[in-house]
């Protein structure tokens, strides 16, 4: 536990709104913070207007339409409601760790731009989760997508409730080129006194039209083996104390890493975001781990 009078090293920021979901980022966002030794910043940000955060209604009880909302009072009991579920945060944190420095951060800009511009320089950004109804899966709402595919620092996307404490960080790795992320898995089985899982997903290329079939010697199984155990090699020797297991297996990104995420306490990935024309979008595998882990998800962006 931080003590108060001692300065936080760092900032762990969170987006909070009042909702069932935020609530669990709230309380995620907190541990992060205590691992850390840093201070917790709890923002809320939403469009100026027509709806209160954390109530999904007007502040004056009744149904508005857009444009309907004008002057000072309006904007008052706007801040009054802002400010009451940022207050709600506070004391919630106080009342379950009394020596974390909580900083609460109302705004009227929307969320994702607000969580993306304070999570800078933070440690970590958390977000929770939001439901539209279809697949009970489907959680992720668009500002975490938006944080998702924005962000410049590693994101802690919290999904669903907890379910005990299962002593493993696992990472996913494409390649290599993934170190940053492999770092912040080792990073983090440390903080948490966790094993660290790596797993390396790979399938063949799609056999072209009139092309005969893979003939597999092995030696493609052997090369993608050596792939997480090269990756992890430097990193063993920097974290001694961090036990270590890398594993290859012939399958899908996606669907490996959800399967095994049912095992593990967070699940650390590289975000490869391919360019498009309407800017940064999210990869397949991200999508698919982002929506569908059994746990929480850190995403490390990739340069």
């Amino acid at each position: 536990m931080l003590p108060t009078d001692a300065p936080p090293t760092g900032r762990v920021v969170v987006g909070f709104d009042g909702s069932d979901p935020a609530l669990r980022a709230l309380d995620q966002a907190a541990e992060e913070a205590l691992r850390r030794d840093a201070a917790l910043e709890v923002v809320c940000g939403w469009p100026w207007g027509l709806r209160a955060p954390g109530t999904g209604a007007d502040p004056r009880g009744k149904r508005q339409r857009p444009g309907e909302m004008r002057g000072a009072d309006e904007g008052q009991m706007l801040y009054d409601a802002g400010r009451a579920v940022t207050d709600a945060a506070v004391e919630r944190i106080a009342s379950r760790h009394p020596g974390l420095r909580t900083e609460p951060h109302l705004t009227t800009e929307p969320a994702a731009r607000a969580l993306l511009r304070a999570g800078r320089d933070a440690a970590v950004t958390v977000v929770g989760t939001r439901g539209h109804g279809g697949f009970a899966g489907l959680l992720l709402g668009s500002v975490g997508l938006r944080v998702a595919a924005h962000c410049s620092g590693p994101l802690l996307v919290v999904r669903g409730g907890t379910a005990g404490t299962r002593g493993v960080v696992l990472v996913g790795l494409a390649s290599e080129a993934d170190t940053d992320a492999v770092r912040f898995g080792f990073q983090e089985a440390r903080r948490r006194g966790a094993a660290l899982r790596v797993l390396h997903a790979w399938q063949y290329p799609a056999v072209p039209p009139g092309a005969g079939p893979w003939e597999d010697t092995g030696l493609q199984h052997t090369r993608e083996a050596a792939v997480p155990a090269f990756a992890t090699a430097v990193l063993r020797e920097e974290y001694p104390d961090v036990e270590v297991r890398t594993e290859a297996v012939y399958e899908g990104a996606g669907r490996a890493l959800v399967e095994a995420s049912a095992e593990a306490d967070v699940v650390v990935l590289a975000a490869h975001r391919p360019r498009h024309p309407l800017g940064l979008q999210l990869g397949p595998v991200t999508h698919a781990v982002l929506h569908h882990a059994h746990c929480p998800v850190t995403l490390i962006p990739v340069a």
